[in-house]
């Protein structure tokens, strides 16, 4: 996370102010049981508590769900969900996503999610969500997975770290959902915090623009999209919920996340002591903090190698080999992958659309360009052409008349001028821009003076 400690404040940034929920004194009293609870497992000052799996493998928990007795199932996901449908992880070694934003010249790849950085320089962010957005990309086997878990009365609830909205593609209630680092589902603006649409952002960004405000007085100032940078709070959803879901929880699915960022690491330990908990992963994480601080803020993490491990299961692999795997020996696979052709058809046919939208507000922007460029060359050339005409007009001569003018003289009497009968020298005479004076017009004016 970026630090911003010796810059001065942003201009105009606000804070947001939430009201935190103050605990009763019965949940305050059963937070202090349970961290006593953890520091004696976690420093085996106590027996443990008892093993709920007859095997702590996949068939374990296959057997336990099967048993009618897990019917409160909770699955907290990060990116390796999502990798198999085309969008990078974060942390994975020269294919992650923090090791392929050179092309944006960030000071350093967290840059680009940092909300500091954001406020100085937003263009990055935009031009990354442009080829991560949400209707891009296809939901994996696992959201499926997830989403048939919800049709079967058997999820309580699904946290994600994701902001790729693929389990709302898959189907998946928003009552069972918590976007615990938020969606591109709405965006705010920064400084009035007027509320926009999905699909207002989306228009904006696939013309290759910044979001921004469209409020009298506000015009000038960024549009951002409801997800948590570095540096924000999480939503509020995933305050009310975390600790009532977890304590109901009787099966904790951990499903290709590192288990890196907090709070949403600590997940796995916030459940009852006798939750059997999985971890489908690529690779072995979340073992648990060497120092005891960090252990009592966080937990003492898995136990997957220790002998007194009672209650976690590590299956090594790809998200959806281990969904498709669980779904077989739950009898469910058809039936998975029936959805996922189904439902997969149904998303080519809107991606298309959006394609299509896209190609039409790129092309629109490059007329816009070009027309004002034309105008602006238009405006140029006429204003040349009016410049050389006045320049020309300055310079040019009246041409001499043939019709012969009389010299000008004054009355003695009143100083009028009056035109004399004599022969004019014509070489003399003044240049007149109007038809000359009729002769006896000017015998008339010479009696009355």
């Amino acid at each position: 996370m970026a630090s911003n400690s010796e810059e001065e404040p942003i201009v105009g940034e606000v804070e947001e102010k939430k009201q935190v929920k103050e605990e009763s004194a019965e949940e305050v009293q059963e937070r202090r049981e349970w961290l006593m609870d953890m520091m004696k497992l976690s420093l085996g000052l106590g027996p443990s508590p008892e093993q709920v799996l007859e095997t702590l493998d996949m068939d374990g928990v296959v057997n336990y769900i099967k048993s009618g007795k897990c019917k409160k199932i909770i699955t907290m996901a990060g990116a390796g969900i999502s990798t198999a449908a085309g969008i990078p992880d974060f942390r994975s070694p020269n294919t992650g996503l923090y090791d392929n934003l050179q092309k944006y010249n960030l000071p350093h790849p967290q840059a680009v999610f940092d909300i500091g950085y954001f406020w100085k320089n937003p263009e990055p962010f935009f031009l990354l969500a442009k080829e991560l957005w949400p209707g891009v990309f296809k939901p994996t086997p696992c959201h499926y997975f997830i989403k048939m878990l919800a049709d079967k009365g058997l999820l309580l609830r699904h946290y994600t770290q994701n902001i790729d909205t693929l389990e709302s593609q898959a189907g998946l209630d928003p009552e069972k959902l918590v976007e615990a680092h938020g969606s591109f589902r709405t965006a705010h603006c920064l400084i009035c915090e007027k509320e926009y649409s999905k699909d207002f952002i989306e228009e904006k960004v696939f013309a290759g623009e910044v979001p921004k405000c469209d409020v009298p007085g506000c015009e000038d100032n960024i549009v951002k999209p409801d997800i948590v940078f570095f540096g924000e709070s999480l939503p509020s959803r995933f305050g009310e919920l975390v600790n009532g879901d977890m304590k109901e929880c009787d099966l904790l699915l951990i499903l290709g996340t590192s288990l890196v960022v907090q709070p949403f690491a600590a997940l796995p330990n916030r459940t009852q002591h006798h939750t059997p908990r999985m971890y489908i992963n690529l690779e072995k994480t979340g073992s648990g903090p060497s120092n005891p601080i960090t252990m009592l803020m966080f937990g003492g993490g898995f136990k997957f190698d220790d002998e007194d491990n009672y209650r976690d299961v590590f299956w090594q692999g790809t998200c959806d080999e281990g969904c498709l795997l669980m779904a077989e020996k739950l009898g469910w696979k058809e039936e998975l992958q029936e959805m996922v052709e189904t439902e997969h058809a149904k998303i080519d046919k809107n991606a298309k659309l959006l394609k299509a939208k896209s190609k039409s507000l790129e092309s629109e922007k490059q007329k816009e360009e070009k027309l004002g460029g034309n105008t602006e060359d238009q405006s140029k050339t006429v204003e040349a052409k009016e410049s050389t005409a006045e320049e020309s007009s300055s310079n040019t001569h009246v041409p001499k008349t043939n019709i012969p003018k009389s010299p000008v003289t004054k009355s003695p009497v009143t100083g009028a001028r009056s035109k004399s009968s004599a022969t004019s020298n014509s070489s003399k005479s003044p240049v007149t821009r109007g038809p000359p004076k009729s002769p006896s017009l000017s015998k008339t004016k010479l009696k009355k003076s």
